[in-house]
C-alpha cells in the first residue's frame, strides 16, 4: 500500500508539472499574442472613433516605438555579455567588477540617451500628425466661430422640440413636453418682429481653461409666471385626432396642405389640414415612434422608432404608397432627417450618426461615432453641416463626410445645463443661424461663423 501511494503521488506530481508547463506555455503564447495584437485591436476595432488616417498614423508610430525598444533590448543584451566576459577575465586575475552596478550605470546612461532620442522623435512626429486634432479642439471654444447670442426662457418644463419657419418672417417655435392628450393642434400666429439689435458677447472672458462641467443643481430657478409681452393664443385652428398614444412629433408635407404626426402608439398619421381628416395611417413599426420628418421638395416621409429602425414612406405616386425599412442601428433611432439631394441622416441612442444615400441604402456612406446618446439632429442644408445634440449636454457639429468641425461652448456661464433635446438651423435669420433646446427649460440662439468654421476644417 505505501508503495502504491508513493507511485500515485509521484504520478500526480508529474501530471501537475506537465499541466503547469502546458499552462505556462499557453499563457506565454497568449500574452505574446496580446502584446503584438493590442495596438492594432485598439486602433482598428469596429468601435474605434478615430478616422482611418489617424489610426494608420498611430500604427506606424507604435511600430517605430516597438523597434526602438527592441534595439535597446538587443544593445542591453550585448552589453551584458561584454560585462560577463570582462568579469571572467578579471576573475582569472583575481579581480572582479560588480556587474550589477556596472550594468545599471551603463544601462541607465544608454537607456537615458535612447529615451531622449525617442522622445524627441515622437515629439517631432506627433507635432505634425496631431495638428489637425488639436485645431479641432481649439475651435470648440473659439468665440469667433461659435458664439452664444441669446437665451429664450419661459417654459415651465423641459423643451422637447425647436423649429424655425422656412418662410419670412423668420419665427422660432418651441414645444414643451409632449402632447399627452393624443392630439396634434394647428395654430395661427401673427408675429411682428422687432428690429434686430446688436447683442453683447455673452461669452467674454471665457476660454478653454475656464470651461467646466456643471451639474443639474446649477440650474437657475425659473418663475412659472415669467412676464412676457407675447400674446397668448388658447384656441387652435383645428385638432388632428386619431392617435391612441402620446403625439411625439409632427411635420408639414411639401405644399402645406398635409401634415404627418408620429406617436407612441407605433403609428404615423397623414392628415388633410383643411378638413382635419385622416388620409393614411402608417403602420409597421414594432415599438414607439420617436420622430418624423418630411422631404423639403418631394412627398417623402421618414419615421424613426425605438425598434432600432427607420422607415421611408413614398407618396409621390398617388396610386402607390411604398415603404422601405432600414436597419442600420443597434439601439433606438431618435431621429432621421432629409438633407439636400438624396441623403438621409439618422441618429441613435447607440451613439452613432449615419449618412445614407437614398439610391443605395444597403450601407451608410459615412458613420460618426460619439461618446453619448444622440437626440434630434438637424442639418444645415446650404452648408451641409450636421448639428448633434447629446444626452451629455454637448452640441457638436460635423460635416456630411463625418469630419468633426466644432463643439459649441459650454461652461458654468453659458450653454445648456441639462440634456440637449433638439437643434434647428436657420439660414435666413439675421443674427442666429442655429437654435438648441433642452431639459433646462430654455432655448439658445447661436451664431456660427460657417466660413471660419470651414476654413479651420
Amino acid at each position: 500500500m505505501p508503495t502504491e501511494s508513493g507511485s500515485c503521488s509521484t504520478a500526480r506530481q508529474a501530471k501537475q508539472k506537465r499541466k503547469s508547463h502546458s499552462l505556462s506555455i499557453r499563457r506565454t503564447n497568449s500574452s505574446e499574442q496580446e502584446r503584438t495584437g493590442l495596438p492594432r485591436e485598439m486602433l482598428e476595432g469596429q468601435d474605434s472613433k478615430l478616422p482611418s488616417s489617424v489610426r494608420t498614423t498611430l500604427l506606424e508610430l507604435f511600430g517605430q516605438i516597438e523597434r526602438e525598444f527592441e534595439n535597446l533590448y538587443i544593445e542591453n543584451l550585448e552589453l551584458r555579455r561584454e560585462i560577463d566576459t570582462l568579469n571572467e577575465r578579471l576573475a582569472a586575475e583575481g579581480q572582479a567588477i560588480d556587474g550589477a552596478e556596472l550594468s545599471k550605470g551603463q544601462l541607465k546612461t544608454k537607456a537615458s540617451h535612447s529615451t531622449s532620442q525617442l522622445s524627441q522623435k515622437l515629439k517631432t512626429t506627433y507635432k505634425a500628425s496631431t495638428s489637425k486634432i488639436v485645431s479641432s479642439f481649439k475651435t470648440t471654444t473659439s468665440r469667433a466661430v461659435c458664439q452664444l447670442v441669446k437665451e429664450y426662457i419661459g417654459h415651465r418644463d423641459g423643451i422637447w422640440d425647436v423649429s424655425v419657419a422656412r418662410t419670412q418672417p423668420v419665427v422660432l417655435g418651441t414645444a414643451s413636453a409632449a402632447s399627452g392628450d393624443q392630439t396634434a393642434h394647428i395654430w395661427r400666429y401673427v408675429v411682428q418682429l422687432p428690429t434686430p439689435q446688436p447683442v453683447a458677447d455673452t461669452s467674454q472672458q471665457i476660454s478653454g481653461e475656464d470651461e467646466i462641467e456643471c451639474s443639474d443643481k446649477d440650474e437657475p430657478d425659473i418663475d412659472g409666471d415669467v412676464s412676457s409681452d407675447c400674446p397668448t393664443i388658447r384656441v387652435p385652428l383645428t385638432s388632428l385626432k386619431s392617435h391612441q398614444g402620446v403625439v411625439i412629433a409632427a411635420d408639414w408635407l411639401v405644399g402645406g396642405k398635409q401634415a404627418v404626426t408620429a406617436s407612441w402608439d407605433r403609428t404615423a398619421n397623414l392628415y388633410d389640414v383643411e378638413t382635419s381628416e385622416l388620409v393614411h395611417s402608417l403602420t409597421g413599426h414594432d415599438q414607439e415612434l420617436t420622430h418624423c420628418c418630411t422631404h423639403p421638395t418631394q412627398r417623402l416621409v421618414v419615421t424613426s422608432s425605438r425598434d432600432t429602425t427607420f422607415r421611408l414612406w413614398d407618396f409621390r405616386d398617388p396610386s402607390i404608397h411604398s415603404v422601405n425599412v432600414f436597419q442600420g442601428h443597434t439601439d433606438t433611432v431618435t431621429s432621421a432627417v432629409f438633407t439636400v439631394g438624396d441623403n438621409v441622416v439618422s441618429g441613435s441612442d447607440d451613439r452613432t450618426v449615419k449618412v445614407w444615400d437614398l439610391k443605395n441604402m444597403r450601407s451608410p456612406i459615412a458613420t460618426i461615432r460619439t461618446d453619448s446618446a444622440i437626440n434630434r439632429i438637424n442639418v444645415c442644408v446650404g452648408q451641409k453641416i450636421i448639428a448633434l445634440p447629446h444626452d451629455n449636454r454637448q452640441v457638436r457639429l460635423f460635416d456630411m463626410s463625418g469630419v468633426r468641425l466644432a463643439r459649441l461652448p459650454r461652461s458654468s456661464r453659458q450653454g445648456h445645463r441639462r440634456m440637449v433635446c433638439c437643434s434647428a438651423w436657420s439660414e435666413d435669420h439675421p443674427i442666429c443661424n442655429l437654435f438648441t433646446c433642452g431639459f433646462d427649460r430654455q432655448a439658445i440662439g447661436w451664431n456660427i461663423n460657417i466660413p471660419a468654421l470651414l476654413q479651420e476644417k
